[in-house]
């Protein structure tokens, strides 16, 4: 990298996959690739730039997280608690950052529609259809996170009342997400 850049001032850190299913719905292999990919992947990419990142300062860092990584979702298991590492990273890594001249910065979008995860119409059913984000409006958050030194923005930001409903009441969003879940399952049988 050192040969084709001398310094780099902003690296958005936003490989991601889908978890395809629930801890019991999926095989090990699969679980694995998405906690490599999700978080693994923001850690490694992020300790080859570090050089490159303080060449650039002042710079910064974007990990795209995921609100899912926030709070407790239906049947998202592996993905979810991928996005939860991905996120605490961020969150920790900011700290060590910081002195070298880097700003971390994490954005959490609700879902947005890929090729990879298209499931829009039975997202926007238990969450509402303006809960569904377009990937220009992640874009945007992000410029925002940078212009502003946000350190964490949801998108959109009402998303973080869950986070918020979570970090106050686990026990009580477990059990809400169990019981929507099961409503879930007993809908597609």
């Amino acid at each position: 990298m050192t040969e084709r850049h001398d310094a780099v001032h902003v690296l958005v850190l936003n490989a991601g996959m889908p978890g395809g299913g629930g801890f019991l719905d999926l095989p090990p292999d699969r679980i694995e690739q998405v906690t490599a990919v999700n978080y693994l992947g923001s850690v490694w990419t992020l300790r080859a730039f570090v050089p490159l990142l303080e060449r650039g300062k002042p710079s910064d860092v974007v990990a795209i997280a995921s609100v899912a990584g926030t709070s407790i979702p239906f049947t998202t298991g592996p993905y979810a608690a991928s996005k939860h590492a991905q996120l605490a990273f961020a969150r920790s890594v900011a700290g060590e950052l910081a002195p070298r001249g880097i700003r971390m910065h994490a954005v959490n979008p609700g879902p947005v529609p890929t090729a990879a995860f298209p499931q829009t119409r039975t997202l926007s059913r238990p969450l509402g259809r303006h809960a569904v984000v377009s990937p220009e409006r992640v874009a945007r958050a992000v410029l925002r996170a940078i212009d502003h030194d946000r350190r964490e923005v949801f998108v959109p930001w009402p998303m973080r009342a869950g986070a918020v409903l979570h970090g106050l009441a686990p026990g009580a969003m477990s059990r809400l997400a169990s019981r929507v879940s099961r409503r879930e399952r007993r809908g597609n049988d």
